[in-house]
């Protein structure tokens, strides 16, 4: 997902959402898929396959999380958000946006399994289960989710051994990262992730930030799930004073010259040292092992600036 919710939080500033497309199955022809309930040989589905062989992928987690596992051909339609591994581009098609979806496109792909992500892409998985096809929705939000979604995947591919090792190692890398930076003074960091209106870092964001060495500024907010829960003020940021502005702004290009404009800005630490690094959405608004890995470099690697300036 850019976990990133894209184009719900323009649809905040905006005040309107984007429907899903319109159902249209009547041209499937029969096909046999794993989990359906209710389903004659003409229909859609059975329950005769497992693992599943045909899965769509609505986010990019779960689309890179099956490449890791070596399950990538598996997937017969993504998100057109995905872009992890590279190659996926190129290799299977794109069947929707976040808050949309084609759903005679994916329909037409005959697919086993369905993935989806949160109460967001509800509308899209309610369309999907009346056509008959099976759905799974994640709904994963802090790091320990990101790691059970990991084994869940895992476990539904014939993969458990796979994935427990994978997470196991991403378990023992966030634990020395944290153990690294225990004894460190923690710079205190804001996490911007969408700037009209401004809506401050979920959970699974939060929590990196801390194991990377850094203090959030507004960590009672990251416990909300709903962007719209997260929403905070200037006034708020500027009193929190963070030393380092991390921004994230779901697919749309970061202007760090507009936040340090903003009235009133410039007596926040981080402003007057120019410590407002943006982070590439797909390394960090998506809750998988993007997040896990680059996206938790990229923030180590704006901490590091921080501690560098004040060593000075």
């Amino acid at each position: 997902m850019f976990g990133c919710f894209c184009r719900f939080l323009r649809s905040l500033a905006k005040s309107s959402r984007q429907p899903s497309a319109a159902l249209g199955c009547e041209d499937i022809d029969g096909h046999s898929t794993w989990g359906c309930q209710g389903q004659t040989q003409g229909d859609l589905s059975d329950m005769n396959t497992f693992p599943p062989r045909r899965i769509v992928c609505l986010t990019e987690e779960t689309v890179e999380t099956l490449y890791l596992l070596g399950e990538q051909d598996r997937i017969v339609g993504v998100s057109g958000y995905a872009v992890r591994p590279r190659q996926v581009r190129k290799e299977k098609p794109r069947v929707s946006a976040f808050t949309s979806a084609d759903i005679p496109k994916i329909l037409a792909l005959r697919p086993d399994l369905v993935l989806t992500f949160s109460d967001l892409q509800a509308d899209i998985a309610a369309e999907l289960i009346r056509a008959g096809v099976t759905v799974t929705a994640y709904n994963q939000r802090s790091v320990v989710g990101i790691l059970s979604m990991i084994r869940h995947l895992g476990a539904t591919v014939g993969q458990e051994r796979r994935a427990s090792r994978l997470v196991d190692q991403y378990e023992k890398r966030l634990a020395e990262i944290e153990r690294q930076n225990g004894a460190t003074k923690r710079p205190r960091v804001y996490f911007e992730e969408w700037d009209e209106p401004m809506i401050c870092g979920i959970k699974w964001v939060s929590e990196l930030i801390e194991i990377a060495g850094g203090e959030d500024v507004f960590p009672e907010l990251a416990n909300q799930a709903a962007a719209s829960d997260r929403f905070v003020t200037s006034e708020q940021v500027i009193e929190a004073a963070p030393d380092l502005i991390l921004a994230s702004w779901c697919g749309k290009k970061v202007r760090t010259e507009k936040i340090a404009v903003r009235p009133g800005w410039g007596t926040i630490p981080a402003v007057q040292n120019g410590r407002i690094v943006e982070i590439k959405s797909p390394l960090i608004l998506q809750p998988g092992p993007a997040a896990l890995t680059d996206g938790l470099n990229a923030i180590i690697d704006a901490l590091e600036l921080v501690r560098n300036h004040k060593s000075k």
